[in-house]
């Protein structure tokens, strides 16, 4: 089972790109795999171009408002239990699994430990697990991001982008987390020609050029699972997962 990140600063196109290696998995039969939207924005699906779920969050927050009131004999955390099934999106080759966005000042605390808490008890059912992270850093200060295979670090060609990419990788090494290999991937390239040579601490693995179809299908409110092989954006990712699934060096 290999266990995928990617993150970066919102607008970047991070959430694209999890849905392009998503679908570049299915087209290779590299499944099951679980796809999760731990961004408060939750893109995912409609990225994907497939219904919303139920979150996790408004799970947790429905179990809350009736804790006194449970069925008979079910203890809270076994009810709770029952209840996240429900957060599973199943779709061919793949499910599923929204974070949801907290109401007020609240934290992702809880509903954090119970992801990890119960992503331990069902990874083992998946191939593939893909997280499209919340942009910017705060899901690596809470360690959401923990124990990766690959993280990937999604930035446009700006400045701005560029600091928030850098500012993700410092974070990493000062926490110390268990991330085996952390990847830079540079969309709508190119740009500005001066990112090739820069000093950026990330190996650059990935320049995606700007795609018209990517860019037609969200305007006709289609999802990148609707996407054609002849894709410039998924022909350069394929590539790149056919390198990864194989073993390769990438």
């Amino acid at each position: 089972m290999l266990k995928i990140g990617v993150a970066g600063k919102g607008g970047t196109g991070k959430t694209t790109f999890a849905s392009l290696i998503i679908l570049s998995l299915l087209k290779m039969h590299q499944n099951p795999i679980l796809a999760i939207d731990a961004d408060p924005n939750s893109n995912l699906a409609e990225s994907l171009g497939i219904k919303q779920p139920k979150s996790l969050v408004e799970i947790v927050n429905e179990v809350e408002k009736i804790k006194n009131n449970l069925p008979y004999g079910m203890e809270k955390t076994k009810y709770l239990e029952i209840r996240v099934q429900e957060a599973i999106k199943e779709e061919s080759g793949f499910d599923l699994l929204v974070m949801g966005r907290t109401e007020g000042p609240g934290c992702y605390c809880y509903a954090n430990n119970l992801l990890r808490e119960w992503m331990g008890k069902i990874e083992k059912n998946y191939k593939f697990i893909v997280m499209d992270n919340e942009a910017g850093m705060e899901h690596i200060s809470r360690r959401t991001s923990g124990d990766l295979d690959i993280l990937f670090i999604v930035s446009l060609c700006d400045k701005v982008s560029l600091r928030t990419a850098e500012s993700i990788y410092k974070m990493i090494n000062s926490l110390e987390l268990n991330i085996k290999k952390v990847y830079f991937v540079l969309n709508e390239f190119p740009y500005k020609k001066d990112v090739e040579n820069s000093n950026f601490p990330v190996p650059v693995i990935l320049k995606l050029p700007f795609d018209h179809e990517i860019y037609k299908l969200s305007e006709e409110n289609k999802g990148i699972l609707n996407l054609s092989e002849n894709s410039i954006a998924y022909i350069v990712v394929s590539e790149f997962v056919k390198k990864m699934i194989s073993g390769r060096d990438v």
